[in-house]
């Protein structure tokens, strides 16, 4: 039946009657869909029954750009089924109206499409589906959001789902460009292969790692009919892998250096003997020339007796704790400003505490620890010229005692941060350090059971954060 802009809601709603009559039963939501459209007129009009939208869609257009208009079919049954119109030229009001009658029409002649068992069992799978620890979210081939779990709800975007239910996923998602989340979505309407992808987030002041997978549905047929989308939070097991990854390194560092240290040792001191035996053999009017090459291949011979001595200290620090006993954290930290407070790099440099009271106790070696945050607070030194500020900051949380060392020099490049932790790996030039340091302090806590990470602002500061576990725990 014809139809057009010039009828009045009575009579549109009459001919949508007539349209339901004379259509069989298979093809009423499609024609009445398709009769709506042209008669009100609209860029679309979408019938979604069961929380999943109708394989019977009918009309084209971008009805994200258009006001929606939505309202309910009555069912006797639990599952929701609604009528969609977007982008018509009357009045929403007015189509709100008509829309109300004819979903009332489409009622009457709907047949339920399931018994009450398959209700039980379809409101099983909603809630196993909300119960689970991923956020889900079903898209369809027009990119509007078809299901939307409790996790996606209640995470980092806290999104409700009657906000997003029907909407455009890129209207609902704004992390990535639209043109890239589209990408993906259509990557996998066109092959069927599963996409599997990592973000970082950040969340306030933290930074969130997740992992998306999108897997193809298909409903009834070959075709691609909607994309799944899991999302999970995979921070701290990316953290774990990484910790496991770096000790994994430095322990087969440790191994390697154990092993030709001794040999370089040998023909050092060799060398060392004999610059010893020239220089006496000169008398007491030496060539300069002569005298200060060979005081050049003294220093030299000392400097790599210094990198040695650092190796012998990294091979050390992959294996056991050694001693161990009850620690306290503030006298071990104060034992350690005082020993470095009379060192060259140290002395101008501004120490601030704000310990938490009663000092954590931990079960551990206090030599080795001291050694470890030495290290941090002499690089301080070294980063900030020697000038600046340092806040030590301490507290118990979760059966682990936190230590944060904070100092405002340049901060570390963001190209070295990921490998700060690497041996030979420094921000100092290769005359003014070995870059062994850092990577004997990371094997140091790693055999306390603890944790070390940093956290730097290129220009304002560098945040050094260990984690021990307390002294029951270590116990």
């Amino acid at each position: 039946m014809n139809g057009g802009p010039s009828m009045s809601p009575l009579e549109l709603v009459a001919s949508a009657a007539h349209v339901l009559a004379d259509a069989p039963p298979d093809e009423r939501v499609v024609a009445v869909c398709a009769y709506l459209k042209a008669a009100l007129p609209a860029a679309d009009v979408r019938f979604r029954g069961g929380g999943r939208r109708s394989d019977s869609v009918v009309g084209v257009g971008d009805p994200a750009t258009v006001d929606l208009v939505t309202v309910t079919v009555p069912s006797a049954t639990r599952r929701e089924a609604s009528l969609e119109v977007a982008g018509s030229s009357r009045a929403a009001a007015e189509v709100r109206a008509i829309l109300t009658a004819v979903a009332a029409l489409l009622a009457a002649v709907l047949p339920a499409d399931h018994s009450e068992e398959s209700d039980e069992l379809s409101r099983l799978h909603g809630l196993t589906i909300d119960s689970l620890p991923l956020g889900i979210y079903v898209v369809d081939r027009d990119y509007r959001v078809a299901l939307w779990n409790r996790k996606r709800e209640t995470g980092t975007q806290g999104l409700r789902r009657g906000d997003v239910i029907g909407h455009r996923v890129f209207d609902v998602l704004r992390r990535q460009p639209p043109e890239l989340l589209k990408a993906e979505f259509d990557a996998v309407f066109a092959t069927g292969a599963v996409r599997v992808s990592e973000q970082e987030v950040h969340a306030g002041p933290d930074v969130r790692t997740f992992r998306t997978s999108r897997l193809p549905m298909r409903l009834g047929g070959e075709v691609v009919s909607h994309v799944i989308t899991i999302g999970e939070d995979v921070t701290e097991t990316r953290a774990i892998q990484r910790a496991m990854h770096q000790s994994e390194k430095l322990a087969a560092v440790g191994q390697l250096a154990a092993g030709v240290m001794h040999e370089i040792n040998n023909p050092l001191a060799i060398i060392g003997g004999c610059v010893a035996a020239v220089m006496s053999r000169l008398g007491d009017a030496p060539d300069p020339e002569i005298t200060e090459y060979l005081t050049m291949v003294e220093a030299e011979i000392s400097r790599c007796n210094t990198i040695i001595d650092g190796l012998l200290d990294f091979s050390r620090a992959g294996r056991a704790v050694g001693a161990v006993e009850p620690v306290a954290l503030h006298e071990m930290l104060d034992r350690t400003l005082q020993l470095v407070q009379h060192h060259q790099r140290f002395r101008r440099l501004r120490v601030q505490r704000e310990f938490t009271e009663p000092s954590p106790r931990l079960l551990g070696n206090a030599d080795r620890l001291i050694q470890a945050v030495m290290a941090i607070l002499l690089n301080a030194a070294d980063s900030t010229g020697g000038r600046g500020t340092v806040v030590i900051r301490t507290r118990a949380a979760d059966g682990c005692a936190l230590i944060e060392l904070e100092d405002d020099g340049p901060g570390i490049p963001s190209e070295l941060l990921p490998r700060i932790f690497d041996p030979f790996v420094t921000t100092k030039g290769p005359a003014r350090g070995t870059g062994l340091g850092l990577a004997i302090c990371y094997g140091i806590i790693a055999d306390h059971g603890g944790t070390i990470t940093v956290d730097s602002a290129p220009g304002v500061r560098t945040t050094f954060r260990i984690t021990l576990p307390l002294a029951e725990e270590a116990a």
